[in-house]
């Protein structure tokens, strides 16, 4: 069974790092319930740019919307264009806590969800 993490799970403001086989994106989450987000990684996104997270896919025409899994493809959207990542090899969560008062604050627990295959 694949590990992974449901996008509405999180909130605005949690970031996720997943590393694929080729690169390691950024993901800043914007709005979790559709998926828009600050992405950064990879030969596209080079520089932060605002893009919806579809969710994950084995490469073909079956998405997964809004989950991002270990050993499947993330798939983006941005400026009119589909971008489809190498597989996921792991995946961290940063939840972001503005709560009281602690307006920059980091939560203490980072989930950490990887792959037991070695690459």
């Amino acid at each position: 069974m694949l590990e992974g993490v449901t996008l509405m799970a999180l909130e605005a403001c949690d970031a996720i790092q997943a590393r694929t086989r080729n690169s390691v994106y950024e993901i800043f989450l914007l709005d979790p319930k559709t998926g828009r987000a600050l992405v950064r990684g990879g030969k596209y996104f080079a520089e932060p740019m605002e893009a919806t997270v579809s969710g994950s896919t084995f490469g073909g025409c079956m998405l997964k919307a809004g989950w991002l899994g270990v050993g499947l493809r993330m798939e983006f959207y941005a400026n009119g264009h589909r971008t489809v990542t190498s597989p996921v090899q792991s995946l961290r969560v940063e939840r972001v806590d503005f709560g009281d008062g602690q307006f920059d604050s980091v939560e203490g627990g980072l989930v950490e969800i990887g792959s037991s295959r070695d690459h």
